[in-house]
């Protein structure tokens, strides 16, 4: 049976993706959701989710404190191919650099820099908080069914700057673009909550299920 993993080490409530994925891995006959921080649980896994809440240095150095644990993301999503979806915090990490409160380095798998948002209205709140609606900018698997003017859930303070423009696969308009999606190769990213995004957040975490990069 297929094996999912949502990684868990110690960044956020993880009850709410878990059913999410659960629900749709059913609808997809995707196999088994598994909650875990066992690297050899990751190792084994067929696809790894990483999802992540509050700030990026601290979400990097947790990560970093269970013995073996991003090694073991790393082989299997760099050395194995294994399809990889970063959620929030968990998707700021795919940058080279972040730059919340202290340069961090990141997983630097795609090239970019995680910064502030700074909307050109001042009215506009940080964090950007609530929904918002996607501009799809390039397709992808993972997006099958997903089109502009979608709504996605978000909650951030700071947004990814990709280096290369192909990889932004859609972002939305906070007074300024803001990164929403990237991906290149096996690998995607929400900045958005995909399991607190209702039927778009369902439809995109069931086509990850199915994606075969």
């Amino acid at each position: 049976m297929a094996l999912t993993v949502l990684v868990d080490y110690d960044s956020g409530n993880l009850h709410s993706a878990e059913k999410a994925f659960q629900r749709m891995a059913v609808e997809t006959g995707a196999g088994e959701i598994l909650v875990t921080s066992n690297p050899e649980d990751v190792a084994r896994a067929d696809r790894i989710v990483l999802p992540g809440d509050g700030a990026f240095p601290a979400c990097r150095r947790a990560l970093g404190e269970y013995g073996g644990l991003f090694d073991a993301i790393s082989e299997a999503v760099r050395q194995k191919g294994r399809p990889f979806m970063g959620i929030c915090v968990g998707m700021q990490m795919m940058a080279t650099w972040g730059r919340e409160y202290e340069d961090t380095p990141g997983f630097d798998w795609i090239g970019g820099e995680v910064t502030r948002i700074t909307p050109a209205n001042p009215a506009l709140k940080v964090p950007h908080m609530g929904w918002n609606d996607l501009v799809v900018d390039h397709p992808h698997p993972v997006l099958e069914g997903v089109a502009t003017g979608d709504h996605a859930y978000f909650v951030h303070s700071y947004a990814f700057r990709v280096d290369k423009p192909s990889e932004r696969l859609a972002h939305v308009d906070y007074a300024g673009d803001v990164t929403a999606i990237i991906g290149t190769g096996n690998m995607v990213g929400t900045q958005f909550h995909p399991e607190k995004s209702q039927a778009v957040g369902l439809r995109l975490i069931g086509n990850f299920l199915r994606w075969k990069p």
